[in-house]
């Protein structure tokens, strides 16, 4: 059955701030404390969703979180109204209040794992919310996310949704920010690309010394299991520790794959080689790998530019697109890089946006999008009320411009306005979206 593959982006949410809570993640640390603004934040996510829109493939939209979290703050002691709580958590824990106020949820590349339906033994889609155990300002998310999954994808004759794996460090999972799915077209049986960056239960294998490693070797097994895929069709890696320690958080900050195109850096993968070997063998060797050399891209540049957090499209006309942050222009070595790539390599045209709101919290194209291949049924099944339109697109810059601040530092998160804000914003969103009472405050 013809397939495609849809990208649902994260929807910026009212409370984005810089508050310097991801250890590992540089751009985040170095922006920690300065002024963000929501406003321009979300504007600029719905501007990437509406053009890829009206290329001609499916975008949709993934609701942000409630935030404050303040069924988190009374778990973590804190009583009496939700004023006072605010109040308290902002003169006595402010990095915590500031974890609670989070708005990481707009990265949706961290919201879930998702398999297709031909990959999966039962034949439908297979969704489960990461856990995100290695950083309490994410590890709060994934009841929340798995309650909008379902609110999106609500058939359960097409679709499958899981609880996260358990919170423990032992099944550190991440989501598709280390998962990729390489196929010929969407709609046939793949392979599904799974990456770590330790094991768990084995103390021989070397981990990163400086950052922690995110995803473990049993999260990702575990996720194959959950998700019923033959083992001919899994290859699960380790990320080089190496790069995790120069500041590569995820796979997909050193690499993205499409259909059956791997673009990656040369330092990406231990044993790069037999990585390589096992995707060709299972793929077929007409399987394409973009190798990129540190002679001419240097990881520090990979870094800083998040040439390798882009998407790589495919178009309905047949031309492969790769969608790079506006940061890939302003380094010299990468533009020029990508300049030679276009001329010679697979990818036929590529297109730039400004999300300086989202990179410099250490979030790039590939960070705000889910991938979800759908069949025509399954696409059917989706809540049609998430999906992009002209007349959404409207509405939602209506919704943003109503709603949003255009400044936020961490001390205004001690503002109980801004609780009343948010709430009301996610409240009618919930209603433009026609997601349901997800949120707590809504029950």
């Amino acid at each position: 059955m013809k397939a495609v593959e849809a990208n649902f982006d994260g929807l910026v949410g009212p409370t984005h701030n810089y508050s310097g809570l991801s250890y590992g993640n540089i751009a985040s640390a170095k922006n920690s404390a300065k002024a963000s603004n929501p406003k321009q934040a979300a504007k600029q996510g719905l501007a990437k969703m509406k053009s890829l829109a009206d290329l001609g493939l499916v975008q949709g939209i993934i609701a942000p979180q409630e935030r404050p979290d303040l069924v988190t703050l009374r778990r973590l002691g804190f009583s009496g109204s939700e004023q006072y709580i605010i109040q308290q958590a902002a003169k006595h824990s402010p990095k915590l209040l500031a974890s609670c106020y989070s708005a990481s949820s707009m990265w949706t590349a961290n919201a879930a794992t998702v398999s297709p339906s031909a990959d999966t033994s039962d034949k439908r889609v297979h969704f489960t919310p990461a856990n995100l155990v290695n950083q309490f300002h994410r590890s709060i998310e994934h009841v929340t996310t798995g309650k909008i999954l379902k609110a999106m994808f609500p058939s359960e004759q097409h679709f499958h949704h899981h609880d996260a794996l358990p919170t423990v460090n032992h099944f550190g999972d991440e989501g598709a920010a280390n998962h990729t799915r390489f196929c010929r077209e969407y709609g046939d049986a793949g392979v599904e690309f799974f990456v770590h960056g330790r094991y768990a239960f084995d103390s021989r294998f070397t981990q990163p010394q400086k950052y922690p490693a995110r995803q473990t070797f049993e999260a990702c097994e575990a996720l194959a299991r959950l998700h019923q895929l033959d083992e001919q069709g899994v290859v699960i890696a380790q990320q080089n520790p190496a790069v995790i320690d120069q500041g590569v958080f995820h796979n997909d900050v050193i690499a993205v794959g499409n259909r059956n195109t791997l673009f990656c850096h040369e330092q990406a993968y231990v044993d790069q080689a037999k990585v390589y070997a096992e995707l060709r063998q299972k793929m077929g060797d007409d399987f394409r790998i973009i190798e990129v050399p540190t002679s001419s891209v240097s990881i520090n540049n990979a870094i800083s530019s998040y040439l390798f957090n882009s998407q790589l499209l495919s178009l309905p006309n047949g031309e492969t697109v790769l969608v790079l942050p506006q940061e890939c222009e302003e380094n010299s070595q990468v533009k020029h890089y990508v300049e030679q790539l276009v001329n010679s390599q697979h990818i036929d045209k590529v297109m730039i946006f400004d999300l300086k709101q989202s990179m410099a919290n250490g979030g790039g194209p590939a960070c705000l999008r889910l991938r979800v291949v759908l069949n025509e049924q399954e696409l059917q099944a989706v809540n049609p009320d998430v999906l992009m339109t002209d007349t959404k697109f409207t509405i939602l810059n209506q919704w943003v411009d109503k709603h949003y601040r255009d400044r936020l530092v961490e001390s205004d998160l001690a503002d109980p306005n801004l609780l009343v804000e948010s709430r009301t914003a996610l409240d009618e969103l919930t209603q433009i979206l026609n997601l349901g009472s997800i949120y707590n405050f809504q029950q």
